[in-house]
């Protein structure tokens, strides 16, 4: 892994040191935009991206004190927000009930609508992107990798632990060879993407 960016020290800190409120607040304010920015893509409906976000902040709350710094707390937040989103989609008319009303968590709750909102002209753009109308043809598995990889420049070993299941433990050994498999995966989706561009006449 690369040295940790300064956010994730400060985050570290305030963990190691008890203070999960404030670790969750740094995570959202310094990483929210991305996840939510992520969620809007991934989902047809901003009110689903915006239900789904607050599911994901829920568990960034209720994980960081079990949280054992094995990767970076980004591609964790990734990691939950991927698999939030599928447990959505998946749950269809029988939405997960949150386990945490963070209106008991005004600072929290504050926060979580400020992304919310701040996000908003992303989705206008994103919406008339042609290419973006291209990459939702793709599974939303490929979807993510590509908006981790080209979007957020994220390596591959970072996108091992933003693309596993929630609770997989992911061995060090096991890092490297799923990180060549996603590689190849990525060129895969770059080569049908380019197809697809060429057959809508973008190429």
């Amino acid at each position: 892994m690369t040295a940790q960016p300064e956010l994730e020290v400060r985050v570290q800190s305030a963990c190691s040191g008890g203070d999960f409120a404030t670790a969750t607040t740094l995570v959202l304010e310094g990483y929210g935009g991305e996840i939510m920015a992520l969620l809007a893509a991934r989902l047809p409906r901003r009110t689903d991206a915006d239900e789904v976000f607050a599911i994901v902040a829920e568990k960034l709350w209720l994980g960081l004190p079990g949280f054992e710094w094995r990767c970076g707390v980004l591609s964790w937040f990734y990691r939950l927000a991927r698999n939030a989103a599928n447990d959505y989609v998946k749950a269809a008319g029988n939405r997960p009930e949150r386990n945490l009303a963070l209106s008991e968590h005004a600072p929290l709750s504050a926060i979580v609508d400020r992304v919310r909102t701040a996000t908003e002209p992303y989705r206008q753009t994103a919406v008339k992107d042609r290419m973006r109308e291209l990459r939702e043809r793709l599974s939303p598995d490929d979807q993510m990798l590509l908006i981790l990889r080209v979007d957020r420049s994220m390596d591959f070993r970072e996108l091992v632990v933003a693309m596993s299941e929630e609770n997989t433990p992911i061995e060090d050994a096991a890092i490297d060879r799923e990180a060549a498999r996603l590689r190849k995966r990525f060129e895969r989706i770059k080569d049908r993407l380019r197809a697809m561009a060429k057959d809508e006449g973008l190429l």
